[in-house]
């Protein structure tokens, strides 16, 4: 992607209020995650070793951009972690990809918290601004998921007897939606049919994208990697429903990488 060197959020616009620090932080939090997930085929391309000292950049737009550092001294926003190309070969590429994610989970706070210490925000103000970026998983857990795997554990013994279901059926879509069709059901097995919804409900209400990092949906297309088992929104992967249909072993982009040979 292409700018001007030191893009770590020339932005022509200065986020003042908490909700627009936020707001401001989850928009270069999706461009990042983006680099180090969907888009990781063009960001370890632009990460070349032989190139001088580079920098991962997210921006408020959910873009993000793999440039030089900031030429002005001091910067106008801080800077994320110089150099990450250099480790690129060194290291196996989930390692390299997890130091990446890692130190782009540091800029990202320094940034926002650079934008209330700039605007003034006093203490409730910055302990508001850390809850609200504090439910959001890391950059670190999307990337290696971690997050996924939390929500794993709680719900080990439920999954064990689906897992294998999901994977034939690629993606989810709401079963309330096609319930609504079915003729009426007698008392009893109304209420059978709502412990199913809510048992459904409870296995992945909070399953988390691998790409975005948002939380599941019931009325979104998800797709599943048969690889590694996150689980992805269609729109993330550009995969469509129809798409899907036609796929036997769906991998998703990083498992798609994974099996380049590494110098």
């Amino acid at each position: 992607m292409e700018g001007g060197g030191g893009g770590g959020g020339g932005e022509q616009y200065n986020p003042r209020t908490v909700e627009e620090v936020f707001r401001d932080f989850k928009g270069r939090r999706a461009g990042m995650i983006k680099a180090l997930t969907s888009e990781v085929e063009d960001f370890y391309q632009q990460c070349d070793p032989e190139k001088e000292n580079l920098c991962l950049y997210g921006f408020p737009s959910e873009q993000w951009e793999v440039n030089l550092p900031a030429e002005e001294v001091p910067p106008e926003l801080p800077e994320p972690a110089l150099g990450i190309n250099f480790a690129r070969d060194g290291m196996q590429e989930k390692d390299w990809l997890s130091l990446v994610a890692v130190h782009s989970d540091a800029w990202l706070l320094s940034v926002a918290f650079y934008f209330g210490a700039r605007f003034g925000f006093d203490k409730a103000d910055r302990k508001r601004l850390f809850n609200m970026i504090n439910e959001l998983p890391t950059i670190f857990e999307v990337v290696t998921g971690t997050a996924k795997k939390q929500v794993k554990e709680k719900s080990s013994v439920n999954n064990s007897g689906s897992n294998k279901s999901k994977s034939n059926s690629k993606a989810r879509v709401s079963e309330s939606q096609s319930k609504q069709s079915k003729p009426m059901q007698p008392k009893d097995e109304d209420e059978g049919l709502g412990e199913e919804e809510e048992e459904e409900e409870d296995e992945h209400g909070e399953t988390l994208c691998g790409a975005c990092g948002e939380n599941y949906a019931s009325d979104e297309f998800w797709i599943c990697c048969d690889i590694c088992e996150k689980w992805f929104h269609g729109k993330c992967v550009k995969i469509t429903p129809a798409k899907a249909e036609h796929i036997k072993q769906y991998k998703c982009p990083s498992c798609s990488s994974n099996k380049r040979a590494r110098p």
